[in-house]
């Protein structure tokens, strides 16, 4: 699919919520609605949506790109990819919410008719649409949005995956079709224990996430675990950044990591899927 037909069939204008059409210099998408609210695709290919918070920086993004691109978790992520191909068929309309650079939904595209990633950042927006590009994967769409405000017409989506952002239910709900699949990937028990053991003094496993959905039908729990090895400081930080442990550390215990440069450590995704 080309990103005009994506735009056309699936996206609903992020204002008043009529249908958007690309123009026909493909530099712009314009709704059908009295006020024809218009909005850009990016120099990247990405379509650029108002936002009131703009989501992770670009340093936060090239760190968390560097790291995944060596493919630390790409044990975990094909796991995903794989449990989304066991319910969803090659002529499916996947959304990705939450999509970060697209380390996950380029995986994701590959036995889908067409992905949307949707992220709060441009950074994140603009590194997945370059890649995209680059790699041939026209059936791809980046866009700048909210999970809780995806544009994106009612029902119009076979499978919503959430990977380790906010679950909005209600709007994930709206955008599947019915009986469409909704796949939450969280942490598991034991994920990044090798990390938390080298920082803190005190080591706990992974809680239940507290926004799992509550009114579809859970379906099945996929559970992947590995160990990694990580070599360098900059990939220990760079995974450390990418945690949400990073924003409540102590300064001495952020201090330990940097004197490591070497580390054994699991990661354990578990994905949930859940069926409207």
């Amino acid at each position: 699919m080309t990103r005009a037909e994506i735009v056309n069939r699936i996206m609903k204008c992020a204002v008043c919520g009529k249908d958007l059409n690309v123009t026909d210099d493909q530099k712009s998408a314009v709704c059908n609605g009295e006020r024809k609210h218009c909005f850009d695709f990016s120099k990247d290919g990405y379509l650029s949506l108002p936002l009131s918070h703009g989501g992770d920086s670009k340093a936060a993004v090239d760190a968390r790109r560097s790291f995944l691109q060596k493919g630390y978790y790409y044990p975990v992520a094909r796991a995903v990819a794989d449990t989304v191909k066991k319910y969803v068929t090659g002529n499916a309309t996947v959304i990705d919410a939450g999509c970060g650079e697209g380390y996950y939904t380029s995986m994701l595209a590959s036995d889908a008719e067409c992905v949307l990633g949707f992220d709060l950042s441009k950074f994140a927006c603009a590194l997945g649409a370059k890649s995209a590009k680059r790699e041939g994967m026209n059936n791809i769409l980046y866009s700048t949005a909210s999970v809780f405000e995806l544009p994106v017409k009612d029902g119009a989506a076979d499978a919503v995956v959430n990977i380790f952002a906010p679950c909005a239910e209600e709007e994930y709900n709206r955008i599947l079709r019915d009986g469409g699949y909704l796949f939450v990937v969280s942490a598991g028990k034991d994920h990044l224990m090798g990390l938390k053991r080298a920082i803190y003094d005190e080591v706990y496993e992974n809680g239940q996430r507290a926004d799992m959905p509550e009114k579809m039908k859970l379906v099945e729990t996929v559970n992947a675990k590995h160990k990694i090895h990580v070599e360098g400081n900059s990939d220990l930080e760079a995974l450390f950044s990418m945690t949400p442990y990073y924003w409540r550390t102590s300064e001495a215990d952020k201090a330990k990591l940097k004197e490591i440069d070497d580390l054994e450590t699991e990661i354990e995704f578990e994905i949930n899927v859940y069926q409207k």
